[in-house]
Order: C-alpha cells, then sequence, then structure tokens
C-alpha cells in the first residue's frame, strides 16, 4: 500500500489550469522520436518497458499524458524515463502533465530539474508553474528549519520558544503554496456552542461527508438522499471533510458556484455546516480566504479558520486542517483536548490517518497527530479516499472514512485494522446522547450500509 504525504503541490495546481486551456483540441502526434531508445527504460520492472514504448507512439497527446501518469503510479523506478520523456517530447500538453510527476519534495534532484525547466522550457504557462515550484520548495525548507528549531527547543523543555516561533512555522507553510492567508483568518477562535437549539440538548444528529464539490449527477444524489433522510429523521448540525469544491476551490467568496454546488443542494437541510479544508480546497491560493469569508454571506455554512473547536449536544468536535498540519495547530490541539469536558470528542479533517484506499496511510498524521488523539478522542472521520471504510486504531480511537459525498468513487481495498469497507455514493450519520455514539454509512437509496455504536457508562446516582 503506498504511502501518501501530505503535500499541495503548486506545480499541480497551475498545472491543472494549463491542461483546461491547452487541451481543448486534440494536436497532431508530437511525441519524442520512436527510432531513439528511452533513456531509463532498462530501470523499469521488465513486464513494463514494451508498454513504456508503445506509450511513444501514441499519437493522441491526451492520451499519451494520461498513460505516462497511470506509469508514474504503478511503477516507482519511472523516473528517471519520464525525465527522457519529458525533454523528448514537444508536446506542452504532455509536459504540463509531467511536471508534477518529477516533483519530489525528499529528493536532491528536483530543484536542479525545475530550475532546468524555468531555463529551457518553450511554453511559458509551464515556466511559470515551474516557478511556483520552486517558491514552494524555498518556502517549505524555510518551514522545515523553523520545524527542526521548534524540536531542538522542546527538547531543551523550552516551551516559551516553542510557542513564539510555532505561529512563524505555520505562516511559511500557509505560503508555500502561494496561499496568503493572514495571521487574522487563520488563527481558531475560542471553543463556541454550535446554536442554541443543540447547545444543551440530550441528543443530537450529525450529518457528515467529503469528496462531493464538483456539480456532478452523483453529486446531486447524494445531497436528494441527504434530504429525504432528513425529512425522515431530522439532522441537528452538519460537517464536511473537506474537497468542498473541485478542482481548485472556489478563490471569491462571491463565486457563482457557491449557489449551484452549496446553497441550491445542502440549505433545503436547514441546518449550519461546520466544515473542514481538503487538498483541492488549498489548490487555488484564494480559495482558503474565500471559503473562510463566505461564513458572513450563508446561513449555512460556518468555516470560522482552517482549524477550530465546538461543542454541541453532549459532544465536543475538532476540525483539523490536514492538509498542512503545523506546530502551532499541535499545540492547539493538545491544549482543547486536555480542556474539554465533553462526554464524547470527535476530531475530523480531510486526509485519512490509516486507510486502504488509493492513497493509503499518511505518515505525517500517524507520527504527529494520532499520538494525542488515540487514547483521547472517540472517533476520527475524515475523507480524502473515494470510498467508505471503518478502522481500528491501537488505542480506544475508532476510524471512519467518508469519502462518498459525490466526486467519482474509487475501488477500496481491507487490511488488517479493517473493519468495514465499501466502494459507494453515501454520507454518513451520527448519533450522539449521553449514553451512546452511533456511526452510520447511509448510501444514496436511504440503505445502511454499516453502523457502528460506542458506548459509555454513567455511574448511577448516590
Amino acid at each position: 500500500m503506498p504511502k501518501q504525504t501530505v503535500t499541495r503541490t503548486a506545480a499541480t495546481r497551475a498545472t491543472t489550469l494549463i491542461l483546461a486551456a491547452v487541451v481543448l483540441w486534440t494536436a497532431p502526434w508530437a511525441g519524442p522520436a520512436a527510432a531513439a531508445e528511452p533513456q531509463g527504460i532498462e530501470q523499469l520492472a521488465p513486464e513494463l518497458r514494451d508498454k513504456a514504448r508503445q506509450i511513444l507512439s501514441i499519437a493522441n497527446e491526451r492520451q499519451r499524458a494520461a498513460e505516462l501518469k497511470n506509469l508514474a503510479r504503478s511503477e516507482k523506478r519511472s523516473r528517471p524515463y519520464l525525465h527522457w520523456v519529458y525533454d523528448n517530447d514537444t508536446s506542452a500538453v504532455v509536459r504540463s502533465a509531467l511536471l508534477p510527476l518529477l516533483v519530489k519534495q525528499d529528493d536532491p534532484s528536483t530543484r536542479a530539474f525545475v530550475q532546468r525547466v524555468v531555463d529551457k522550457e518553450r511554453d511559458p504557462l509551464i515556466v511559470a508553474s515551474a516557478l511556483a515550484t520552486l517558491h514552494e520548495l524555498s518556502t517549505l525548507d524555510t518551514a522545515r528549519r523553523l520545524e527542526q528549531r521548534i524540536e531542538q527547543a522542546q527538547k531543551a523543555g523550552d516551551m516559551a520558544t516553542v510557542r513564539a516561533l510555532a505561529p512563524e512555522q505555520e505562516r511559511w507553510l500557509t505560503q508555500r503554496g502561494g496561499t496568503a492567508l493572514p495571521g487574522f483568518l487563520r488563527t481558531p477562535p475560542p471553543v463556541f456552542a454550535a446554536g442554541t437549539r443543540v447547545a444543551g440538548s440530550r441528543s443530537i444528529r450529525v450529518l457528515a461527508f467529503g469528496d462531493f464539490g464538483n456539480g456532478s449527477p452523483d453529486q446531486k444524489r447524494a445531497a436528494a438522499a441527504m434530504m429525504k433522510f432528513n425529512q425522515r429523521s431530522r439532522f441537528d448540525i452538519g460537517i464536511t471533510m473537506g474537497d468542498n469544491f473541485y478542482s481548485e476551490g472556489l478563490n471569491r467568496p462571491d463565486e457563482p458556484r457557491w449557489k449551484t454546488e452549496w446553497e441550491d443542494l445542502y440549505s433545503p437541510l436547514k441546518i449550519v455546516f461546520y466544515p473542514s479544508l481538503g487538498n483541492h480546497d488549498w489548490n487555488d491560493p484564494d480559495s482558503p480566504a474565500a471559503e473562510i469569508l463566505y461564513t458572513q454571506r450563508s446561513k449555512t455554512w460556518r468555516l470560522v479558520s482552517p482549524y477550530y473547536t465546538f461543542t454541541a449536544g453532549q459532544a465536543q468536535f475538532f476540525a483539523l486542517d490536514t492538509d498542512a498540519v503545523s506546530v502551532a495547530q499541535l499545540l492547539w490541539l493538545q491544549d482543547e483536548l486536555k480542556k474539554s469536558q465533553a462526554r464524547w470528542k470527535i476530531v475530523y479533517g480531510h486526509h485519512p490517518i490509516y486507510s486502504y484506499g488509493r492513497h493509503g496511510d499518511t505518515e505525517p498524521l500517524i507520527k504527529k497527530v494520532l499520538p494525542l488523539i488515540e487514547n483521547v478522542a472517540d472517533i476520527y472521520i475524515c475523507g480524502h479516499e473515494h470510498d467508505l471504510q471503518h478502522l481500528r486504531s491501537d488505542g480506544k480511537l475508532q476510524l471512519f472514512i467518508s469519502g462518498g459525498g459525490g466526486a467519482n468513487i474509487r475501488p477500496v481495498d481491507t487490511g488488517p485494522r479493517t473493519v468495514w469497507a465499501k466502494s459507494a455514493h453515501a454520507f454518513t450519520v451520527l448519533d450522539i446522547d449521553k449514553e451512546s455514539l452511533r456511526v452510520r454509512f447511509v448510501d444514496t437509496n436511504l440503505a445502511t450500509l454499516h453502523e457502528h455504536t460506542i458506548t459509555t457508562r454513567i455511574a448511577a446516582a448516590p
């Protein structure tokens, strides 16, 4: 199972825009010379070498780019071959697709490659994408250096220095993709109550889903199913697990898609949603700020900062920004969990901790977030994988992936931590009272696919 690293790549964002502009037509074949033996092909698995040669003969440049991307996903040793293709393929569409595949933050050759793209590339839009990548690499390096300095202070017990430097590290992490999210928008407010109707309730019902905002028929069918369920069993509040809008987020709070892909579909539920951000919401540098500021325009959307906490009924919810887990966010989470007096603690964000989907485990979350919540919180619910999963941790924490909100679904595997898994469009229902926390996956036909209940003993009155 491949291990996932959390990253928002400026090259990926810019490349998507390039492809949108360039691939409106299919150009004549402009691949590398078929007679030349591609360099690096000998490093591929033997069964893939003929395929790698055949890809170069594909006349349709979009299809050629797609096959190269599939090869890159299936073969870790493909980089030398892909470098050769980049240098020899005359199609800007193919080179645009290859650029993000050849950018690896932990590879020392990456910076030299991107600098060479800036110096030698013929297409000015790809040059702009490469420049954005150089910016990202530089700011990420600064953030990492700050993190190392913070770790030194932690080991020395100098928490004053840790807390003083943590906001600076978060600022650099925020800027690495070109985003300029001001401090007042990324600072979480104090814990707040979700609303008077549910604040002191003995029981509440919560709607949860992720990976949805693309305007597709599948998103609309899922939203319609939520409405039918709500008519039978009313929801009190909602939460989202990110990728609220594909593929670049929304870069203005007055973007027309707010109406067609949010308000028209979810406002009829007449509940307030408390969203989290996904990697696609970070792809446009202005999208995080736009999604936060839209809170002032909507009665149903309340995103107050990239990470925050609130109470509802017997539970306290902790929304995380898992796209870039800063030291400041980790300190905040640790502090807020310690202060919480809620019977149930529910943590949610976009990326999975463990997963048997296409992306696999998220190592930064395993290393940094899991130790803080594994024996403190009751459930962690997320998206990113376009599937449904229920997994076990090594502690009391139960893990749920709810990525069937409307984007294309993907196959899902099982593993040692699997309790249940399925690939389907669906949403999640949380029923919470003093005695129990029930989690249900419900599909677009309103069938319950899987449910799990956590119970707690309440001491008898003297």
